[in-house]
């Protein structure tokens, strides 16, 4: 598939990580996510029920990054992809969660993990 539909930056202060300090202070994340499937249909018709509705898919991402915490952000990704793919049109996500303030030693400018998912 060739098409897509991609949002960067969808930002969110969250309570995710393994340190205690993380969980009670909490942090931002930044999400990446691409949607792919046939855009042929939208582009064709002008019709929005034949696409992704972009700005529900970025409150939906929102939704996750503000939500319930967890230790990794391997399983924010998790529930981000798992949460887009409901969306009968899309056919596979790419979604990358950033954590540019993880407590990490040494100078670093971003952490993150980039997961798809069919």
């Amino acid at each position: 598939m060739t098409d897509s539909i991609s949002i960067t930056g969808i930002k969110g202060f969250g309570y995710h990580g393994v340190l205690p300090a993380e969980r009670a202070d909490g942090q931002e994340f930044i999400v990446d996510v691409t949607l792919q499937f046939s855009l042929a249909p939208a582009g064709l018709s002008d019709d929005l029920t034949k696409s992704a509705h972009y700005g529900e898919v970025a409150n939906d991402v929102h939704a996750e990054i503000v939500g319930d915490p967890v230790n990794l952000i391997e399983a924010l990704a998790e529930r981000i992809a798992s949460k887009i793919l409901t969306r009968k049109l899309v056919q596979t996500v790419v979604v990358t969660v950033h954590k540019p303030t993880a407590p990490i030693e040494v100078p670093f400018a971003d952490v993150s993990v980039t997961i798809t998912r069919p």
